[in-house]
């Protein structure tokens, strides 16, 4: 029993030592460091996204890299996802940009909704939650329908404000859209 308590006691003390190595190294993640395999999903120590970008050689051959993006984090900063909850969120890890367009695929919603990633992986429901937000999407309201209707309900949160005029038009036009009944979809 004392030779588990001063293992634990043993640990806490590497972890606390290798933080401080840390800090005053002046360590931290740097996306334009990060290796493909670690990039996507990551933050940096500026509270950055990192941003996952392919570029095709003259011969063929593709190059990967990982750059700073503009979003911001919020609080969460030297973040990289682990494997859990990439493949909980229905995930890949070289996924290229950020984009808001899998919030309109059904399978990505239930499983970004579901318990197993909603309630365990902040940094991705955080990203999602704000990549929904600027497409005027409330996620926790599009996680509440889930399932087939999700597609259906974003598009019509989407669809049902009001656009806003081009400039030589004189005021604000309601918009009008078809709504599609499940026998239209086409999932």
């Amino acid at each position: 029993m004392a030779s588990y308590i001063s293992l634990k006691a043993l640990a806490i003390l590497a972890l606390a030592l290798a933080f401080c190595v840390q800090g005053i190294i002046g360590g931290g993640i740097e996306c334009e460091n990060l290796n493909k395999d670690s990039c996507a999903f990551a933050v940096s120590s500026s509270s950055k996204r990192c941003v996952l970008e392919k570029t095709v050689k003259r011969s063929g051959e593709e190059a990967y890299t990982c750059r700073t993006s503009k979003i911001e984090a919020g609080k969460l900063k030297d973040w990289i996802e682990n494997d859990q909850c990439i493949e909980a969120c229905g995930l890949d890890r070289m996924m290229l940009g950020i984009s808001s367009d899998s919030l309109l695929e059904s399978q990505f919603t239930h499983k970004l909704c579901s318990t197993k990633c909603y309630d365990n992986c902040p940094n991705i429901v955080d990203l999602y939650f704000n990549l929904a937000a600027g497409e005027g999407v409330f996620l926790p309201k599009l996680c509440e329908v889930r399932g087939a209707n999700a597609r259906r309900e974003m598009a019509e949160i989407k669809s049902s404000g009001y656009v806003a005029p081009a400039p030589e038009s004189g005021g604000v036009h309601p918009v009008k859209f078809m709504t599609i009944t499940p026998a239209m979809a086409p999932y």
